[in-house]
């Protein structure tokens, strides 16, 4: 079985580690921009020596709490020799899922409100932090599987990054836009789970072949 490499880096964290990176996301959620190394040690109930021996300046503890965040969102684990409609339709909606779950959270719009108003003003990098270590690496993360549906023969396309664009835009459509804007939005499970499976099936309707269609997985082919 395999997984993207991106998608471990939160195995790379202890569990305090991990604790201090969510004190950083709760305090974006109460105070914004407005966030200081002491302010995230008094939170997290550790020195700040400890925070710069873990993860450097201000910016590396912003770099690590924006792929803290971005790697809840995953695709899951695939055989890549034995890959059948099936999972890859399974591993589509997981992405799509963990997405919807993160972008429509407290702290992913704390994160991308900060991020969004830093760039604007120019001041600060956690704009393009953001940028590198959220989409752009989580297109990395999506990008074999789309690659190995390829191979196997279930979907076709020229451009991989093309082809995760369109799915992108499917699962997220105007969600992330009209959260960042304030829209009192609210999606329960359920919700996200029948916009996850839809974006998976509209992806499968524009990029499937024959042998992605319903009940032509490739084990029973």
């Amino acid at each position: 079985m395999s997984e993207p490499a991106a998608e471990t880096q939160s195995e790379t964290l202890t569990a305090r580690q991990q604790a201090v990176l969510d004190a950083v996301l709760s305090l974006m959620v109460e105070k914004g921009d407005h966030l200081t190394m002491t302010a995230v040690a008094r939170r997290a109930s550790c020195s700040k020596e400890t925070l710069y021996k873990w993860f450097g300046d201000r910016e590396g503890l912003l770099t690590a709490t924006v792929q803290w965040q971005a790697s809840k969102v995953r695709a899951g684990n695939f055989d890549r020799q034995k890959l059948d409609a099936g999972a890859l339709r399974e591993s589509l909606k997981r992405f799509a899922t963990n997405w919807l779950e993160v972008i429509s959270s407290p702290t992913s719009i704390a994160l991308n409100r900060i991020g969004i108003s830093q760039a604007a003003a120019r001041n600060g990098n956690l704009g393009s932090i953001v940028l590198a270590n959220g989409r752009f690496a989580i297109g990395e993360r999506l990008k074999p599987v789309l690659d190995a549906g390829r191979e196997a023969g279930l979907i076709a396309f020229d451009d991989t990054e093309a082809a995760f664009r369109t799915l992108f835009g499917l699962v997220g459509r105007d969600v992330q836009v009209r959260l960042l804007l304030g829209d009192t939005l609210t999606l329960s499970k359920a919700e996200i789970a029948r916009d996850a499976e839809r974006a998976a099936e509209q992806f499968l309707t524009l990029y499937g072949t024959a042998q992605s269609a319903p009940g032509r997985d490739k084990s029973n082919a």
